[in-house]
């Protein structure tokens, strides 16, 4: 299978395209400098600019990109996290349209924000209504975007809208590092939901999504047992052997960095029903085993 990919140098990218070579795959990594990587006999990079219709039959397109969210947000912070998603969406549609034979499925990353937060409501794919914050209006715009490839090319198009995914890159180090310290403790009032996976389950999910066809529109890229930030903080101090002392209020964290705030301040109950209707397998649906099998 050929599969094209962007994001594939971020966290989720590389361990992706390392389980995509592992089963025989050939990956083509869109980036903004191809001159500045190597390929080897399983991976090509290639620019934005490349012209589609020199490509090998593309079997998969996966849109892992985006400007990170991590950062103060200011009003420019906020335009680029946007804008960047939605221009590169767009420019892969575009280079789809553009292709003789176009891919059987397109697979577009999103974001449970999609659904802004709630400390009491249970989201599922079903959940139609989206929230009416930054980040839900990122979510939204970029899945519509995304949708353009099942509207007006008939590809079968997954938007796989991911919780926060536990690993040794994005957030999970940062919230590990208090408590890592002997700092921690719930943030803010502790109840606002977490919904969480583990990044090996991330990647075999995409892989699930990539191989049934019947899959199609939101997935939730999450473990099916979310936690409140208080549980998931007294576990995380529990496996590393650690106290859970101190909490930290959400006013603090306001006043250190901004807006981003909500990203540990508010929060979702989300759960994975379509991935599960369809079969997978979570190797992590529990909080304890996940986090141990993370190494420091």
């Amino acid at each position: 299978m050929n599969v094209l990919i962007t994001g594939g140098t971020g966290f989720v990218g590389k361990h992706l395209t390392k389980a995509l070579h592992e089963n025989g795959h050939h990956t083509y990594i869109l980036t903004r400098s191809p001159e500045n990587k190597q390929n080897s006999e399983l991976a090509t990079f290639i620019g934005y600019e490349h012209d589609p219709t020199t490509l090998p039959h593309i079997n998969a397109v996966i849109n892992l990109a985006g400007e990170s969210l991590f950062g103060y947000w200011t009003k420019s912070k906020k335009q680029s996290i946007l804008e960047s998603r939605i221009n590169i969406t767009q420019s892969l549609v575009e280079m789809i349209k553009k292709m003789d034979n176009k891919p059987d499925v397109f697979i577009s990353g999103s974001a449970v924000g999609y659904f802004g937060s709630s400390e009491d409501k249970i989201f599922t794919e079903a959940t139609n209504e989206a929230g009416n914050d930054f980040l839900a209006e990122v979510a939204l715009e970029w899945e519509a975007v995304a949708n353009q490839a099942e509207n007006q090319l008939g590809i079968r198009t997954v938007l796989l809208r991911f919780g926060v995914i536990l690993g040794n890159e994005g957030a999970f180090p940062l919230m590990r590092l208090p408590v890592k310290l002997f700092a921690g403790g719930k943030i803010g009032t502790g109840e606002q939901w977490l919904s969480w996976i583990h990044i090996h389950d991330v990647v075999r999910l995409i892989q699930f999504c990539l191989n049934d066809p019947k899959i199609e529109g939101p997935v939730h890229a999450t473990a099916p047992n979310p936690k409140r930030n208080k549980d998931f903080m007294r576990i995380l101090a529990s496996v590393m052997h650690r106290p859970y002392w101190l909490p930290v209020p959400s006013s603090m964290i306001h006043l250190l960095i901004g807006e981003m705030g909500q990203l540990v301040t508010k929060g979702q109950y989300v759960l994975p029903k379509k991935a599960q209707d369809h079969g997978f397998q979570f190797n992590y649906p529990h909080l304890k085993e996940a986090i141990g099998s993370i190494e420091d």
